[in-house]
């Protein structure tokens, strides 16, 4: 079950439709979706949580907290609608491409996915293209 949650005034318009994306991009990774909730927010609650559980004091657009058992993947995902704001003109994107591609991002964390190498950043990406790709067919 996914749930969507805000600390702010940004509500998720279609999040059915964003529901079904994710649990189908859950499934194709091999993973069974348990618990998730996503939580949007704007840069100082997630500058906060970014300094007390994870001790880096920057800004940053998502963080994930994976509480998954085995391939069922449950945990909570932070977004900060100020960074996807920014990195969409930074990017030249849409704020709902880079939105998504931030949903998604969280979620492939969850399945195993990391981003700390350049070998596994380029992975993270070709997954979260494939996956946005797919979110134009729903």
């Amino acid at each position: 079950m996914i749930e969507f949650y805000s600390e702010t005034d940004f509500e998720l318009s279609d999040s059915d439709m964003i529901s079904a994306w994710v649990s189908k991009t859950v499934k194709i990774e091999s993973h069974e979706l348990g618990e998730v909730s996503y939580i949007f927010c704007d840069d100082d609650y997630l500058h906060k949580l970014n300094v007390q559980f994870l001790a880096h004091d920057t800004l940053t657009d998502v963080i994930s907290f994976d509480n998954s058992l085995g391939d069922q993947v449950h945990g909570e995902i932070y977004i900060s609608i100020d960074r996807v704001r920014e990195n969409a003109k930074d990017f030249s994107a849409s704020f709902e491409e880079e939105l998504h591609r931030v949903i998604i991002h969280g979620m492939l964390h969850f399945c195993g996915y990391n981003d700390k190498t350049k070998e596994e950043e380029q992975l993270m990406r070709e997954k979260e293209n494939a996956a946005l790709k797919r979110l134009g067919t729903l």
